[in-house]
């Protein structure tokens, strides 16, 4: 296996979708919808044809044609669920993997609070196995770690899962499905609780991923899934947060159905803001009870919004042309008074809002990065080099545009020196803003 891409790197998306450009296992489309199997789908924002959001490139790549794939979300008329027909194969996308959720302050501390809450309400102890889905670096399972409880993480990208068993997380290198989750129950046992956080959407197989993970819990066991929150992406303008990896864009309506069809019950869904705002699910097995009043009270409230009709989402796709319009004039009028811009993070949301709007290195040289993952290389589509996050301080750029808005707080306290000199500060979500 060629393993050129970063330094001592594996080969990254674009080579692993180069090798299969001309075949059809690279993006399938599928003309159902994943929840309830209709065929009524609406389509009704089309983001345009976009290069894979964590297919960073190299400056060697740079040179090289770039794979791109439609960008399009559809509306399930019959099941309310807002999803992607186009589906890139989770080989490329997740194999190697350029995201580590360990770099974060504000994530740490969701971890370590979600660690407390899980550990008290379930009364867990040294005798109980926590096992995690896209576990990532382990940031999440230390904290369980920690407190002597018996951890397992899952998680497919090869680099991360070396990550995560050097801080000494034992971790599987697969893709989680049904085979794996016999692996776990045969050399591990039940898990009195199964974490998922900010991987259904990545699936697109999401009834059969939820059975594995029901198939994992004991009897009185729990299954914690944490999702982003498509009311608040329809409310906040998080359309960036819409990338070939998210599949699906649920609301509490369309996991009723998902949760039901897999043999399992919402007893309770939570609100919680990480990520622009998300829904912490609380599963059990579906023979212990059906959904609670509260969380089909929630699907209730999402009725009476328009959530499901498909008027809701064709506002919200006329609202997101004229973000773009609005983004790019105010960095077009400031480029113009020879004002300087940089970037702040390279997420994968801000790389489908750059490519959405058409932003490359003439409106913005560069962006930085807190992750050693990204640093040196170049973003997809657009091609803005990655800087450390120091070349912000070295340069003082007349604005700093945050594409990594999710963590704006938490990015601003670190440039506040940069702010004391005459720094300004540009959120794009959910309308552009100068701060």
């Amino acid at each position: 296996m060629d393993e050129r891409t970063e330094p001592g790197g594996p080969r990254s998306m674009n080579a692993q979708a180069r090798d299969f450009a001309n075949s059809s296992d690279v993006v399938t489309r599928r003309s159902t919808c994943r929840a309830c199997g209709g065929a009524n789908l609406d389509l009704f924002l089309s983001l345009g044809e976009v290069a894979l959001a964590n297919s960073f490139l190299t400056a060697e790549q740079l040179h090289q044609p770039e794979p791109t794939f439609p960008l399009e979300v559809f509306f399930c008329l019959d099941c309310s669920l807002v999803q992607l027909l186009h589906v890139v194969n989770p080989e490329v996308l997740f194999s190697h993997y350029l995201y580590a959720s360990g770099t974060s302050q504000t994530l740490a501390q969701h971890n370590e609070k979600l660690c407390d809450r899980v550990t008290s309400e379930l009364h867990l102890g040294s005798q109980d196995l926590v096992v995690e889905i896209a576990s990532n670096d382990g940031s999440l399972l230390r904290w369980f770690k920690k407190r002597s409880i018996r951890t397992l993480g899952v998680e497919p990208a090869k680099n991360i899962a070396q990550m995560a068993r050097e801080a000494g997380i034992e971790t599987l290198n697969e893709f989680f499905d049904a085979r794996i989750a016999e692996k776990i129950n045969a050399e591990y046992g039940q898990a009195s609780a199964v974490i998922a956080n900010n991987v259904l959407a990545h699936v697109d197989a999401t009834v059969p991923f939820l059975s594995a993970t029901r198939s994992l819990l004991k009897p009185g066991g729990r299954l914690i899934i944490e999702v982003p929150y498509l009311g608040e992406m329809l409310e906040r303008m998080e359309y960036d947060t819409i990338y070939h990896e998210h599949l699906c864009y649920f609301s509490v309506t369309a996991l009723l159905r998902v949760f039901a069809e897999a043999g399992l019950a919402l007893d309770r869904v939570d609100h919680v803001p990480i990520h622009g705002g998300s829904l912490r699910l609380w599963g059990k097995h579906a023979d212990a009870g059906g959904h609670s009043v509260s969380v089909r009270q929630q699907a209730e409230v999402e009725r009476q919004k328009g959530m499901t009709t498909l008027k809701l989402y064709q506002d919200f796709a006329a609202r997101v042309a004229r973000n773009r319009e609005a983004l790019l004039a105010l960095l077009g009028r400031l480029r113009r008074e020879g004002k300087s811009i940089a970037g702040y993070g390279a997420p994968a949301k801000g790389n489908t809002l750059l490519c959405y709007c058409g932003i490359g290195t003439d409106l913005l040289p560069f962006t930085v990065d807190m992750s050693p993952l990204k640093v040196g290389l170049y973003t997809p589509g657009s091609h803005l080099p990655v800087a450390p996050a120091q070349r912000i301080f070295d340069v003082q750029p007349d604005y700093v545009l945050i594409l990594a808005w999710n963590f704006a707080p938490e990015i601003m306290k670190f440039l506040q020196p940069y702010k004391e000199k005459g720094g300004c500060f540009i959120l794009p979500i959910p309308e552009p803003i100068v701060l």
